[in-house]
């Protein structure tokens, strides 16, 4: 069939595509959960949002489900019915909620989507635990569908930057606010291609592999989804100084108060001058969130946060246009890639 021209084709619809993509990952999903242990298997439903602790149907909802959508998305990409790319969605929801589980531990923190994390509400040991079993999980799920082993090592590359960009993330905790040795943004640039892009990119190109597609294909989809990351980590730093917590479910000014080295912060010490220097004594001396929020603002942070955001939405956009995709997939690829980004900032 021939595609319609894009100026008389419909707009589409970001959150319709993450609800039709959710709607078909999530039987393939909750089967995989039942197939763990009952108790590990409860605190994974936990973890989506399922169910409350002991096992009673939660209200709360569970995330966007961005991974899920863009190994579907990837599927139909490369020509392939979007189901093909559900054993992708699966593994790779899977093992982002091993790595949140992990990463709520190492980062101390009790809440995630307005409910106690996994470690409150279950202890750090079974915590660790239900992570182990849903990264053994994803493994099994990806192993046993089309083109398998190929798959799995797609998986264990994204899994090893993974665990690299969590690394140089705990890493920068310990380094000056200042002097050589301080986090620059184009460190905190390759770390949030680690440790954010990675699992997009995965997640993408597994839906491509699985749909048949060739390696130009799956390398362009998987460098389209670390763009996607680097830009949605940029994002979700300016909402965690600036955004309204009645959307973001966190604190305001709450990484300022944790003193946490995102972008914003980082490229507001880039500018050096009086008012950097200024930023840098208050955030080493755990200073007021507002007037280092208020600082970063007027030193360009924020600006320059949102212009690295737009450039690797478009570095996204131009590995989309470079591969022979589906032109309906790439509308909701390209729908979902502004969506991300322009999230309440």
């Amino acid at each position: 069939m021939t595609a319609l021209p894009s100026a008389l084709r419909a707009p589409v619809d970001a959150p319709h595509v993450l609800d039709r993509c959710r709607e078909l990952v999530r039987p393939a999903l909750v089967e995989a959960v039942a197939r763990m242990h009952p108790w590990v298997g409860e605190m994974a439903a936990y973890s989506f949002g399922w169910c409350e602790v002991g096992g009673a149907p939660a209200v709360a909802s569970g995330g966007k489900g961005v991974r899920q959508a863009l190994a579907v998305l990837g599927a139909e990409a490369a020509g392939a019915p979007g189901r093909a790319g559900v054993p992708a969605a699966v593994a790779v929801e899977l093992v982002h909620t091993f790595s949140l589980l992990h990463d709520d531990i190492m980062d101390g923190d009790a809440a995630r989507r307005r409910r106690p994390t996994v470690w409150k509400a279950y202890g750090t040991g079974p915590a660790v635990l239900a992570g182990d079993a849903l990264f053994a999980l994803a493994v099994e799920t990806l192993a046993a569908a089309p083109a398998g082993p190929q798959a799995v090592r797609v998986l264990s590359v994204a899994l090893g930057d993974l665990v690299r960009g969590q690394a140089d993330d705990l890493l920068f905790a310990s380094r000056p606010w200042t002097g050589p040795d301080r986090v620059r943004p184009e460190e905190y640039r390759a770390m949030a291609e680690h440790k954010t892009g990675s699992l997009l990119g995965c997640a993408a190109a597994l839906g491509a592999l699985l749909g048949g597609a060739a390696p130009s294909v799956v390398d362009a989809l998987d460098r389209a989804g670390r763009h996607l990351g680097i830009a949605f980590q940029t994002v979700d730093d300016v909402l965690a100084i600036w955004g309204d917590p009645a959307v973001t479910g966190k604190p305001v000014h709450g990484d300022l108060r944790e003193r946490k080295k995102t972008f914003p912060v980082l490229a507001a010490l880039d500018s050096d001058g009086p008012g950097a220097r200024r930023l840098a004594a208050l955030l080493a001396a755990g200073g007021d969130p507002e007037e280092a929020a208020a600082l970063i603002d007027a030193l360009g942070g924020r600006s320059a946060a949102m212009a690295e955001a737009r450039h690797h939405i478009t570095a996204a956009e131009t590995a989309l246009a470079e591969a022979a995709l589906e032109t309906e997939a790439v509308d909701e690829l390209r729908s979902l890639l502004g969506y991300l980004v322009r999230r309440d900032v």
